[in-house]
């Protein structure tokens, strides 16, 4: 489960997903599948957590990982970059960015 704590050392990264709410299931059970099987079992997966809006027009991923090389090496994989292009055919656009966790309350 996702702990969101300064004194976390590791790399936090949120991805949101832009779409239309026609894809929005859609875009979701893609991102579910591809943390069920394949990315909550690369080196260095911490925690995930998935997030939708009201209007099912956004979707934010919330991860956590050891290292930011650990999170880096598992995009660079074959099967995320197959799974990376399956998600761009459902949204308008997607940005993963990377945060440092510097408060809590």
């Amino acid at each position: 489960m996702t702990q969101i704590d300064p004194a976390f050392t590791g790399q936090t990264v949120i991805t949101t997903f832009e779409m239309t709410p026609g894809t929005c299931a859609d875009l979701l059970d893609e991102l579910q599948a591809a943390l069920d099987s394949f990315i909550r079992h690369q080196p260095g997966f911490i925690s995930a957590s998935l997030h939708v809006n009201d209007a099912q027009t956004r979707i934010a991923n919330y991860s956590q990982w050891q290292r930011r090389e650990d999170f880096q090496a598992m995009l660079r994989t074959a099967e995320m970059r197959e799974r990376t292009r399956r998600f761009a055919t459902l949204c308008r656009s997607f940005e993963p960015v990377m945060y440092e966790v510097v408060a809590g309350y």
